[in-house]
C-alpha cells in the first residue's frame, strides 16, 4: 500500500487478462456505497452525502439508497446504479492508469435520473413535528456528514435480510422494531415503501421525500389500519403515525397513478444464489528452507465472472476459511491444509463496502467495512448468508475516501479492535486515523490510539496485547510499530490543519523500521496455536511494498518494552495484507491484493499462499538485546566458534529521523548530516552453549535506529546470515555469567573499521557481503519491481546509467567501485530525491571485499 498514492500499478497476472462481469451484478439485490447528493438540487443541504448507504436494486433499472445512520431513504433514481468513483468499482475491471482522489471531491453519485430524495435529517422522528436539521454531534468540521448513528433510543439500524420476496431492511425506532421493503413497478416507475411496525408507545413520523422542484407535491398513496396524517415542513412530505399497541402494516406509494399495497413483508430466507463450488489447488514448494511458500490458486474461473481480490482470511475451528474481497464478497474455502490438492470455494455473501478485514468469534463470522462491523448469518443452512446483521456502527465513518476500514481483530474478552484510515483532505473528523476497541456487545467503543496516518493493528489472542503499525508519509518519518496500552497521540496531522502544530505529546513507537526494510507497513499476527517450529507464538509483522514477513523480537528486560525486527520470508508473490493460522495444519496463510497506488513488488493482483515450516534448521535469532556494552544475539542453532567470535563477522550502523510535515524523513547521522554513522565492534564472544554471541561496541548509546548484521555459520557449514533493526531506548546491563558466557572481561578498546579480512575476492564472498552489509535492504537482485530506495543490481553491469545532472556512464568496474566507496558522486537519475542515504563505505570495505561485491553484481544478469 505504498503510501496510498493515486496511480494504479500495472501488474501481470492471469487474472488481469480476464474480462470480468460488471462490478454491480445484474441480480445483486443490494450493495453498499456512499452516495453524493450535493448537486441534486440547488436548495439541497450542502453536505448531503450518505457515508454509509445500502443501495437497493429495485428492478426496472430503479435504485434506492437507505442511510443506515439517519434511517432515511436518501434517494431513489432510475438508471445504472452509482457512478464508479469509489476505489472498488473504479479499479475492478483491469489494471491501468485510473485515479482515485482523496477527500470528498469525487464520491459515488446516482447514475441516472433522480426521482426523489431527502436532505440531511433523520428519516424517522419521534413526535408529531418535523425537523429538517441534523441534530447529531458535529465533527470538528461541521460540514462533515459522517457524524455516526442516531442516539440508540431514537433509532438503530439492525440488519439486511435476503428473503424469497426481496431485501428487507430491519431497524428500530423509539424502541419498536421496523421491517421495511422498498419496491418499484410499472413505467413510469411507481415506488412503494412497505412497513411492518411492532407496538410502539410513542407517536413517530417517517419522512418520505422532498417535493418536486416546481413546488408540486409528489403524488403519494397510502394504506394503513391507523389514522395517518401527512404533515409538510418546507418542501418535505412526511407521514405521522400515532402510538399503537399492536403490530401494524403501512404502505406508501409514489408516482403518477400510485396505489399502495399492504402485501405482507416477506420473512422466508432467499434460496441459494451461488450453489456451485469452484475447485482450485495449491502447489507444495520443493525448497529446502526452513520456511517455504506454497502458492494457492484463486477461483478466478468462476460461473459469475467475478473478480476475486482477497483482503483477509480467517479460520473456523474445523479449518474452513472465510475470505473477504475488496469488492464486497465473502468466500468460504474448504480443503486448506496438508497437500492442498482439492480446494473448494463457495461464495457466502456479497454487497459489502470495501471489507478489508474479518474475524471469527465463537464460530460466527464478523466483517469490517465502511458501514461498521457486520455479523453474517446463514439462518437456513443453505451455505449462504441471508442476514447481514449490523453488529456495530457505534463509531462514525466520514465520507473521506481514505478512511479505509483497515483492521478488525478479535480480543480474548470478545471485544474487537479496529483500525481506521486517517488521511483527510476535505474535512476533519474525530476518529479518522484511530485504533478503537469496540465492546463485546457492539454498542460502545473506546479509543486505544489516535493521530495515525493509515494504521493496521494486531491483537494477541491470549494476552490481549494490542499492536499497531503506521504508514510512512507526511508526519510519519518511517514505519513505526507501537504497543497500544493507553490512548496516546501518534503524530499525524491532516493537510487541512496548521503544519506541525501537534495537539498532544507524540507517542514513541516500540521500534522504528527503516524505509528500505519495510516501506509499507501492514498488520500484525501472532502465531498462537501454530506449528511453525521456533516461531510458535511469535509476533509477525507484515510488509506490503516488498511482500515480506518479519519476526518482532520483543525485549521486556527493562522498564519499557523494546523490539528488534528480522526478516523471515521475503519477495514471495502475494501483495500481502493479512494472515491467519490454520488450526488444521498450523501453517500461516497470507493473502492480499493490490489496487490504485498501493505499490507492491508482487506481480499478482491478488494471491493466497501458505507459509509452512519444513523442519529444517531455523537460523533466525530468537532474542536480540541492546545492552550497555554492546548487543546480545541468541540463536536456536549452534554456531561455528571461530566466525562467531570474530568481530569481522558483524556490522553495525546507527541513525535518526526527523518528523515533519514533509513526506518521510532522511536518515541522519548524529551530527544531523544525511547518512548513517558506521559503528565498529571492538570484540565478539560466543556463549558456553555455542548458541549466543555478544558483540561489544564502545560507547553504546540509545538512538532512534540501529542495524546489526551478521555472517556466521553452524559447525556443519550452514550459513547463519541476516540483519536486525531496532530502537535501543534503554540499555540493559550486560552480566556475562548470567547470560551464559561465564567470567568475561569485555574488550571495549576502540578498533579501526572491521572489514579488514584476508578472504580472497569471490562471488560467494560478495553474496555474503550483500547480506552482511545490509545491501539487500535497498537493492534487488531479481526481476522484482524496484523499491525506489536504490537501483536494482539485476542486469546492472555493463549497462548505460543515466546520472542526475551529469553525463551518462557505463556500469563498469570503476563505476561500481566509485558507487560503493562514495555513493553521492554519481546519483542515478530518478533516485536524487531519495533521502535515506547510502552509507559511505570508504575505509569500511577493503579492496578484496569491493572486488567481491563487483563479482557478485556481474553474475546478476
Amino acid at each position: 500500500m505504498k503510501h496510498f498514492a493515486i496511480l494504479l500499478l500495472l501488474a501481470t497476472s492471469a487474472a488481469a487478462e480476464t474480462k470480468w462481469a460488471p462490478w454491480i451484478e445484474a441480480d445483486a439485490p443490494f450493495f453498499s456505497s456512499s452516495l453524493d447528493l450535493r448537486d441534486a438540487d440547488p436548495n439541497a443541504v450542502p453536505m448531503n452525502v450518505t457515508p454509509r448507504g445500502i443501495v437497493l436494486n429495485l428492478g426496472h433499472d430503479c435504485w434506492a439508497c437507505f442511510d443506515t445512520e439517519l434511517l432515511r431513504v436518501s434517494a431513489v433514481w432510475k438508471g445504472k446504479g452509482v457512478t464508479p468513483e469509489a476505489l472498488g468499482p473504479l479499479s475492478y475491471q483491469e489494471a491501468g492508469n485510473f485515479k482515485t482522489l482523496g477527500g470528498q471531491s469525487k464520491l459515488p453519485k446516482p447514475d441516472g435520473t433522480l426521482l426523489l430524495f431527502n436532505g440531511m435529517y433523520p428519516g424517522w422522528q419521534i413526535g408529531e413535528g418535523i425537523t429538517l436539521a441534523d441534530s447529531r454531534e458535529a465533527q470538528p468540521s461541521v460540514e462533515e456528514p459522517g457524524r455516526g448513528p442516531l442516539p440508540a433510543d431514537a433509532g438503530r439500524f439492525t440488519a439486511v435480510r435476503m428473503t424469497s420476496g426481496g431485501v428487507v431492511l430491519e431497524y428500530s425506532v423509539a424502541g419498536a422494531v421496523v421491517r421495511e421493503q422498498i419496491s418499484a413497478s410499472g413505467e413510469p416507475a411507481i415506488f412503494q415503501r412497505r412497513f411492518h411496525l411492532d407496538p410502539c408507545g410513542k407517536a413517530v413520523t417517517v419522512v418520505l421525500a422532498r417535493m418536486n422542484n416546481d413546488g408540486a407535491s409528489m403524488p403519494c398513496a397510502h394504506a394503513s389500519s391507523l389514522p395517518i396524517t401527512f404533515p409538510v415542513e418546507g418542501s418535505v412530505l412526511a407521514a405521522h403515525i400515532p402510538a399503537h399497541e399492536k403490530p401494524v402494516e403501512l404502505a406508501f406509494a409514489f408516482g403518477s397513478g400510485a396505489v399502495a399495497s399492504l402485501a405482507e413483508i416477506p420473512a422466508t430466507p432467499s434460496p441459494a444464489r451461488w450453489p456451485q463450488e469452484v475447485a482450485t489447488k495449491g502447489t507444495r514448494s520443493t525448497a529446502q528452507d526452513a520456511y517455504v511458500v506454497d502458492p494457492i490458486e484463486l477461483p478466478f474461473a468462476n460461473p459469475w465472472h467475478r473478480n476475486v481480490r482477497l483482503c483477509d482470511i480467517a479460520f473456523f475451528k474445523d479449518g474452513t476459511a472465510a475470505a473477504s474481497t475488496f469488492d464486497g464478497d465473502v468466500w468460504l474455502i474448504r480443503g486448506l491444509g496438508n497437500n492442498l490438492a482439492n480446494l473448494r470455494w463457495r461464495r457466502f455473501a456479497t454487497g459489502l463496502h470495501e471489507p478489508m478485514s474479518l474475524a471469527i468469534r465463537r464460530e460466527e463470522l464478523f466483517v469490517f467495512d465502511r458501514n461498521g462491523i457486520w455479523r453474517l448469518r446463514d439462518t437456513d443452512g443453505n451455505g449462504e448468508a441471508d442476514v447481514h446483521e449490523l453488529f456495530s456502527n457505534a463509531f462514525p465513518q466520514s465520507a473521506e475516501t481514505r478512511e479505509f476500514p483497515n483492521s478488525l481483530k478479535l480480543a480474548p474478552d470478545g471485544s474487537f479492535v479496529i483500525a481506521k484510515g486517517g488521511q483527510q483532505s476535505s474535512t476533519i473528523s474525530k476518529l479518522n486515523g484511530s485504533v478503537l476497541r469496540v465492546a463485546a456487545d457492539g454498542r460502545s467503543y473506546s479509543v486505544l490510539g489516535y493521530g495515525f496516518r493509515q494504521p493496521f493493528a494486531g491483537v494477541n489472542p491470549v494476552t490481549g496485547l494490542v499492536t499497531a503499525a503506521d504508514q510512512e508519509g507526511h508526519y510519519t518519518p518511517t514505519t513505526p510499530l507501537y504497543i497500544l496500552d493507553k490512548p496516546e497521540y501518534h503524530g499525524y496531522l491532516s493537510e487541512l490543519l496548521p503544519k506541525e502544530k501537534y495537539p498532544a505529546p507524540i507517542a514513541e513507537p516500540l521500534t522504528w523500521i527503516p524505509h528500505q526494510v519495510n516501506a509499507s507497513a501492514i498488520s500484525q499476527v501472532w502465531l498462537t496455536g501454530a506449528r511453525m517450529g521456533p516461531l510458535n507464538d511469535a509476533l509477525i509483522h507484515i510488509g506490503f511494498n516488498r511482500p515480506e514477513l518479519f519476526r518482532i523480537l520483543l525485549n521486556q528486560r527493562g522498564t519499557r518494552p523494546q523490539a528488534a525486527v528480522v526478516s523471515i520470508v521475503r519477495d514471495f508473490d502475494v501483495p500481502a495484507l493479512n494472515a491467519a493460522v490454520n488450526p488444521l495444519d498450523g501453517a500461516l496463510y497470507v493473502t492480499g491484493f493490490q489496487v490504485v497506488g498501493w505499490g507492491t513488488t508482487s506481480k499478482s493482483l491478488s494471491a493466497l499462499a501458505r507459509v509452512r515450516y519444513t523442519g529444517a534448521p531455523v537460523t533466525l535469532p530468537r532474542e536480540i538485546v541492546p545492552m550497555d556494552k554492546g548487543v546480545l544475539l541468541r540463536f536456536d542453532v549452534p554456531l561455528k566458534p571461530d566466525t562467531a567470535s570474530a568481530r569481522a563477522s558483524y556490522t553495525m550502523e546507527s541513525w535518526h529521523y526527523r518528523r515533519s510535515w514533509q513526506y518521510g524523513s532522511p536518515q541522519l547521522k548524529a551530527d544531523d548530516a544525511p547518512g548513517r554513522d558506521w559503528l565498529t565492534p571492538s570484540s565478539a564472544y560466543l556463549s558456553k552453549d555455542g548458541r549466543s554471541v555478544f558483540v561489544a561496541l564502545p560507547e553504546m548509546k540509545p538512538v532512534q535506529q540501529m542495524r546489526i548484521g551478521w555472517s556466521l555459520a553452524t559447525p556443519e557449514g550452514v550459513p547463519v546470515e541476516g540483519n536486525a533493526h531496532f530502537t535501543p531506548y534503554e540499555l540493559t546491563k550486560f552480566d556475562p555469567a548470567a547470560e551464559g558466557f561465564g567470567p568475561l572481561e569485555v574488550d571495549l578498546t576502540p578498533k579501526p573499521p572491521l572489514a579488514q579480512t584476508t578472504a580472497p575476492a569471490s562471488v560467494e564472498e560478495g553474496k555474503k557481503l550483500y547480506q552482511l552489509m545490509g545491501c539487500m535492504a535497498c537493492h534487488a537482485t531479481d526481476d522484482a519491481v524496484e523499491l525506489k530506495i536504490g537501483p536494482s543490481w539485476r542486469g546492472l553491469y555493463g549497462k548505460k546509467r543515466d546520472i542526475f545532472k551529469q553525463p551518462s556512464v557505463d556500469a563498469t568496474d570503476d563505476y561500481l567501485r566509485e558507487s560503493i566507496l562514495t555513493p553521492a558522486t554519481k546519483i542515478v537519475k530518478g533516485y536524487e530525491k531519495i533521502e535515506a542515504g547510502m552509507p559511505v563505505y570508504s575505509g569500511v570495505l577493503n579492496d578484496a571485499q569491493i572486488e567481491s561485491l563487483i563479482l557478485f553484481i556481474k553474475t546478476l544478469q
